[in-house]
């Protein structure tokens, strides 16, 4: 698999099962399943399965489905199972992808063989990692939006998408218009929202016996409220008016809401990936290990999500870091992002080690997704006098991050749950913490006067006490 674009990550919330589909392989017509992201089916009859390509499946669905222009740049065609998900180029032929399958599985998961021996990929239709959020807000085709929206809610009920208990039930509460239809005063929605309330929040909000640990650790208040926050939430939904008397006239204005909203959360859009970090020594005995993480790349930048805890550990806009990987051939396959740091008030290089088999695939992917965003967006002419500049792939100047609105929101960096190795560079020697800041480790970043990823010179050397 070459180049970017054959994204490889870790399964997303549709893939709950083994699904094959080609429900036919022979000298004639195939039958080929392509599963929406609502896991609905499309089948669609394939002369000479063996050499046919995603460009071609994937103009095949948009007539079926009757899509508009736009979807040639929206949607993607991804092969799915549930240990690995893989974007497809449109050259790409994804019979014959299929039957590599398990060597893919080899090289970019630990799969134990058993596993790799059963598993069978689906194709699936859904968002293109490469689709610019802006161009997103620009879609009015109802059915584009609808299978946007499908796919998001799908991974915020699964948390994939990691949200506040506030964003979830303003989200849940869209979903509640667009399945149950206006909220009506008076009307009795509390038992509704109580018997499908997975529906419509993600697993952890719904559950309803909380024990000492889950109070401890803050989800037993929150889980306790979600129901009524819910309810109301969806009272407060705003109709849209139109025209058309027809009941579902405006689900797209609902849709197009639901997405807008998820468009605050960074990781909106990401390819996902696997990985393990290291934990902060902790105890007497400075004992560590490693704990799991998602990470999530896009257009514009990386973000590590504990996949337990379901929060941000890092979030990186590509100005603000370097990176690398090492293949398994020097050593364990490890992505490496470096970032600024402070260490007792000395600014330090920051490094952080993501020990995963789709190093490579990572670190390739946040060099296209950097390509990509510097080809569509070039810099724009120097004016006199200092101005703010523009972040790849944004429209808006990109100036300070704003203030979070909540302190403990999921999506706030939480460096002190990681841990990194902090060094600056003196002479020929990379030195561990507290000496001067110099140079990046790596070479490879966003290259310009864009970014804000830049090395500070201290006026004079530190007092060596």
């Amino acid at each position: 698999m070459d180049g970017a674009e054959g994204n490889v990550g870790q399964p997303g919330p549709a893939e709950r099962s083994q699904r094959s589909s080609v429900s036919s392989v022979g000298a004639r017509a195939a039958d080929v399943l392509v599963y929406l992201a609502d896991d609905t089916v499309v089948p669609l009859a394939v002369e000479n399965l063996p050499s046919v390509s995603a460009h071609e499946l994937h103009r095949a669905i948009r007539d079926v489905l009757q899509l508009p222009d736009v979807a040639v740049d929206t949607f993607a065609l991804w092969l799915v199972s549930p240990l690995l998900e893989v974007q497809l180029k449109p050259k790409h032929q994804p019979y014959k992808l299929g039957r590599q399958w398990p060597e893919l599985l080899l090289r970019f998961t630990d799969a134990p063989d058993d596993d790799v021996a059963t598993d069978e990929p689906a194709l699936q239709f859904r968002r293109n990692v490469f689709f610019p959020k802006r161009r997103e807000l620009q879609v009015h085709d109802e059915e584009t939006l609808r299978l946007l929206y499908e796919e998001a809610k799908g991974n915020v009920l699964a948390a994939r998408y990691p949200c506040d208990v506030e964003d979830c039930e303003a989200l849940g509460a869209l979903v509640c218009r667009v399945q149950l239809g206006p909220f009506r005063p008076g009307q009795r929605m509390a038992c509704t929202l109580r018997e499908k309330l997975d529906s419509f929040l993600p697993a952890h909000l719904c559950k309803r016996g909380h024990g000492l640990f889950a109070a401890l650790r803050g989800r037993g208040a929150k889980a306790g409220t979600s129901e009524q926050g819910l309810l109301n939430a969806y009272r407060r939904v705003k109709e849209a008016v139109s025209s058309n008397s027809e009941g579902d006239a405006s689900l797209r204005t609902h849709y197009h809401a639901y997405l807008t909203k998820c468009h605050e959360l960074p990781y909106y859009g990401c390819a996902f990936f696997h990985g393990e970090v290291d934990k902060p020594a902790q105890g007497f005995l400075h004992r560590g290990g490693r704990k799991p993480v998602t990470v999530a790349i896009s257009l514009e930048g990386v973000h590590v999500i504990d996949s337990r805890e379901k929060h941000v550990l890092l979030g990186l806009r590509f100005q603000e870091l370097s990176w690398d990987h090492t293949s398994p051939e020097e050593e364990e396959s490890v992505l490496w992002l470096e970032f600024d740091g402070n260490n007792e008030g000395t600014p330090v290089n920051r490094l952080l080690k993501i020990y995963s088999k789709q190093a490579e695939l990572m670190s390739s992917l946040i060099e296209y997704c950097i390509e990509l965003s510097q080809a569509s967006e070039p810099a724009a002419p120097q004016e006199s006098g200092p101005g703010p500049s523009v972040a790849p792939g944004s429209s808006s100047p990109l100036t300070q991050r704003p203030q979070l609105r909540r302190q403990s929101s999921v999506v706030c960096n939480r460096i002190q749950h990681l841990s990194t190795i902090d060094y600056v560079e003196e002479g020929e020697q990379i030195k561990p913490v507290k000496p001067k800041r110099t140079t990046s480790f790596f070479s490879r970043q966003l290259s310009g006067s864009q970014g804000s990823y830049t090395v500070v010179q201290p006026a004079e050397r530190p007092d060596p006490r």
